[in-house]
């Protein structure tokens, strides 16, 4: 490999990590049936090639959701607190290779090494949440209207869950979904982005490893490889009753439509055109760092990234120059360079969606601010660097509708009561992260009531972007209404069940019905 890998220490990583082969072969993981065609994997960071997999056909299919069903009969039968145990190992052994396997996200995927870290941690601190949560699959005891009966609710194992990531977390999300299914006694089947395909491959080593120090199934992780008609086995399948995906909206269209008409549940994370809203109370300290992280952060590709910022129209020139202000102290470059704090986008394509998206804000009328534009040179031979735009624009434009996937940022005013910043944050198709800066109790309260921000996310004083996993992840309208991660989360991952036990020497009715024989 070129230069760049070995002075971040990638090659070590990607050896620790098991992924091997290595601009030779191709590289797969454990219980990875995969025959078809070769998938490279390339740096955005340098434009090399990381390594290669095969992606998966139907017969290569058939073979993972059949050792996948017969894990299952295993699995289930474990009790809930053992479940919980194998997760504790995975977390440990997460702990231990935090920095490799946080090195090859930021190198395959291009966010900053920190960033990198971060989202391995997300999944140490999501084992630790099931770990907990294996002890408490609580279900519920109801009172009977009839005398000598007694009524239960209680929750059981779903099957195989289907797991459909996106590039931009290409652990994080898997890691959400798979802790919380594994403690509910569900197997899976991970189908990662085809853009990141050897982070796959290294989450699916590790926890391969686990199974079988404790003699259990490989069948209880899998992952298959491959473009979209990879997912489509899954998402038509009958044998996986729960898809859980993560992407666009777009795609979450055509997901929820298939896996409904087959009468299956699906969780849906989908696209966010997330606002924070700045009022006259703000605090500057407070606003920059958050706004200009949530723009910026991961290049602008998360679902949660600050895509609009709403402010006042008496502090609007205040904060306008705050922000650009702060775009100027910006460094862009190699991610796991850790000065920089922006990386490259994914790829050449979604470079070309965003240049679209700065060309289409200026033809509808957009006053740029901060000029983007691609970067060339020493250190940006990729081709995939970009520099974040700031855009001022109105709340109707077109291009403002909609979720651009790269760091492009929209400034406009409000003016009068904060009801009326609200009515512009909620005026967009997609629901997922909001956030207003103010120091006023009453315009929190406001942002936070029935009347308030529509999101599935709001906050106050801090950003659009970044979670913690003990709350509920998702949102509403196009982002999906599907809930990640922390909370009651897990009950998406087992079915519910109703037990009435009738331990008298009668039989009433219920509704005191009369069947007298």
């Amino acid at each position: 490999m070129e230069a760049i890998a070995t002075d971040y220490g990638i090659e070590k990583a990607l050896k620790q990590l098991g992924v091997k082969d290595i601009n030779e072969g191709t590289s797969t993981g454990s219980n990875n049936f995969a025959n078809g065609e070769v998938i490279e994997s390339y740096s955005p960071v340098d434009a090399q090639l990381i390594g290669k997999v095969k992606s998966t056909t139907k017969e290569d299919y058939e073979k993972v959701i059949t050792t996948a069903s017969a894990a299952f009969l295993t699995w289930r039968n474990m009790p809930a607190p053992q479940r919980g145990e194998i997760v504790r190992q995975f977390g440990n052994k997460l702990r231990e290779l935090k920095e490799p396997l946080g090195k090859l996200v930021s190198y395959e995927m291009g966010k900053s090494l920190q960033e990198g870290y971060g989202e391995v941690q997300e999944m140490i601190d999501i084992c630790d949440f099931a770990v907990g949560l294996s002890r408490q699959l609580n279900g519920q005891t109801i009172p009977s209207e009839r005398p000598g009966h007694v009524m239960r609710e209680q929750w059981h194992s779903l099957g195989v869950v289907g797991i459909i990531s996106a590039f931009n977390f290409p652990v994080a999300v898997w890691a959400w979904n798979t802790a919380l299914a594994w403690v509910c006694g569900d197997v899976c089947i991970w189908k990662a982005s085809e853009k990141t395909p050897l982070c796959a491959v290294a989450c699916q080593n590790i926890i391969a490893g686990i199974l079988k120090e404790n003699n259990l199934p490989e069948g209880i992780s899998n992952i298959i490889t491959g473009d979209y008609t990879v997912g489509e086995m899954m998402t038509t399948d009958t044998r996986v009753p729960l898809i859980s995906a993560t992407g666009s909206t777009r795609m979450g269209r055509i997901v929820g439509v298939t896996v409904a008409e087959r009468f299956g549940k699906s969780l849906l994370e989908l696209g966010g055109n997330n606002a924070i809203i700045i009022t006259p109370t703000a605090d500057l300290k407070v606003v920059v760092p958050g706004a200009v992280f949530g723009a910026v952060g991961t290049a602008g590709q998360r679902c949660t990234s600050t895509r609009r910022l709403i402010i006042h129209e008496s502090v609007y020139d205040k904060v306008r120059d705050a922000i650009v202000g702060a775009y100027g102290q910006l460094t862009i470059g190699n991610p796991l360079d850790e000065k920089n704090h922006i990386g490259p986008l994914i790829d050449k394509d979604s470079v070309n969606t965003y240049l679209a998206a700065i060309e289409k804000a200026k033809a509808e009328g957009g006053n740029v601010l901060v000029e983007g534009g691609v970067l060339e040179g020493e250190g940006y031979e990729s081709g995939c660097y970009v520099k974040p735009a700031i855009i001022e624009a109105e709340n109707h434009y077109e291009i403002v509708q909609h979720e651009t996937f790269a760091p492009v940022l929209y400034l406009m005013k409000y003016s009068g009561e904060v009801e009326n910043a609200i009515e512009q944050q909620n005026g967009v198709a997609q629901g997922l992260s909001s956030a207003i800066m103010t120091n006023e109790m009453k315009e929190a309260e406001k942002f936070l009531s029935f009347a308030g921000s529509d999101c599935g996310i709001a906050n106050v004083n801090i950003g659009t972007s970044g979670a913690e996993i003990g709350g509920a992840f998702g949102g509403e309208k196009e982002t999906g209404g599907g809930r990640e991660s922390g909370s009651d989360a897990w009950k998406v991952y087992m079915r519910r069940q109703t037990n009435t036990v009738n331990y008298s020497d009668e039989l009433p009715l219920a509704q005191g019905i009369k069947f007298d024989l």
